[in-house]
């Protein structure tokens, strides 16, 4: 595996904010090390689009479970149609839901909890990872680049969807999030993120439409709104959160006001009456992107920032939320050094790990007594030969084990 990893001799966190309890909607987590929303392609294929949990991922979820820890399932597909890539499970059938409930049994058996991600991917496909039925999103502009089936986006350009579809959507993700009960998850997190359908909504380079779902921010942030309200009907606000990503690149999106548009959002999520306000934010860190480095990110948006377009910090939007009793999860580039001060700055209720969790399947316990981390295998992310690669093989700790280091 490639040289990254973090040298030994780290100090425990375990006298950080990162390892004191926190209430979380319906739940009393024990720490604060949250597993993030990872894709990592390794279902089962029960038909054509339809992808099912199945041993190795029961062994991957329950090897990252701890006692009180809060976890987030890899994007589940709410739909046959709302699906985008080979080898993610859904929640739309009963085959998925047993699956899943194989994968929750085992993560209760530890003690710990989990929430099912649901997943419109909208123009992030093309037809012919649909059987043939014609993408969606907000407007016709397709995504620059090819498909994971190798097909042109632009080839395919989105059909902007019809008012009767935004409420049909609205309420496959209601019935999803009520599926993901079945199966046994402790709640559900929307995502209106990373250039998925509702963010494409939410983003005006993406969304040029002109009736009352598109144009004034008020009207961008009706669907994603109207998903909130379905959701938690169906399930109770108390089992409810989305992930945002006010600053995101991925999948074309570049909005010319993330902070007015999303301080709008935020404020409406946190104005909701009780019943609909959702427990918690899953946002994205500015520094984060899937493409550009860390710097590269930065850069962009320091230009944008002298524009007065945007300001690098997710704290506004921690602060409005937080005046409606929302709590707030912080994802994108965090690590064992800079972590602890995210929580203990109370920037944010818990911290979302991706790579490193994916290489540690004990990182709470590794954090908390200040032990080495195993490096990761980047290649092997999304998917692998044989599946079981960079997947379940990662060690936990044991005595006298030496990580590699820079």
């Amino acid at each position: 595996m490639p040289a990254r990893a973090s040298p030994t001799g780290f100090k425990p966190l375990e006298d950080t904010k990162l390892f004191s309890s926190v209430k979380l909607g319906h739940l009393r987590l024990e720490h604060r090390v949250v597993l993030a929303p990872l894709t990592r392609m390794r279902g089962t294929k029960e038909a054509d689009g339809v992808w099912v949990p199945n041993d190795l991922m029961v062994e991957y979820y329950s090897q990252r479970a701890s006692r009180g820890g809060f976890m987030l399932t890899e994007a589940c597909p709410i739909s046959r149609l709302a699906c985008g890539y080979p080898g993610v499970p859904g929640i739309f059938t009963s085959s998925q839901i047993a699956g899943w409930r194989r994968v929750t049994d085992a993560i209760h058996a530890k003690g710990g909890f989990i929430y099912c991600q649901l997943w419109h991917v909208g123009r992030a496909t093309t037809p012919g990872l649909l059987g043939g039925e014609p993408t969606l999103s907000s407007s016709h502009i397709p995504i620059t680049g090819n498909a994971l089936d190798n097909s042109v986006y632009a080839s395919y350009p989105p059909a902007p969807m019809t008012i009767e579809q935004i409420k049909d959507v609205t309420e496959e993700f209601a019935a999803a999030s009520q599926r993901a009960l079945q199966a046994g998850f402790d709640g559900v997190e929307i995502h209106g993120a990373n250039g998925y359908l509702l963010d494409q909504f939410l983003h005006d380079n993406v969304n040029i439409r002109d009736d009352s779902y598109g144009g004034s921010i008020e009207n961008r942030c009706r669907f994603p709104l109207e998903v909130i309200q379905a959701v938690t009907r169906a399930v109770g606000a108390d089992k409810a959160g989305i992930r945002l990503s006010p600053f995101n690149y991925f999948q074309d999106t570049r909005d010319s006001n993330p902070v007015q548009n999303w301080a709008y959002l935020c404020e409406q999520i946190a104005s909701l009456p009780e019943a609909s306000r959702l427990s918690y934010v899953h946002m994205v860190e500015p520094r984060f992107d899937e493409v550009l480095e860390e710097a590269a990110k930065l850069d962009s948006l320091e230009r944008d920032t002298q524009s007065g377009k945007t300001a690098n910090s997710l704290i506004p939007f921690r602060n409005i939320l937080q005046k409606g009793e929302v709590k707030f999860l912080a994802a994108g580039g965090f690590n064992r050094d800079n972590a602890a001060p995210k929580a203990d700055s109370d920037s944010a209720d818990g911290v979302v790990f991706g790579k490193w969790f994916i290489a540690n399947p004990d990182l709470p316990k590794r954090l908390r007594e200040g032990l080495p981390l195993n490096a990761y295998d980047r290649a092997t992310f999304y998917g692998a030969d044989p599946p079981s690669k960079g997947y379940v093989d990662y060690p936990a700790f044991e005595p006298g084990s030496i990580a590699p280091t820079v």
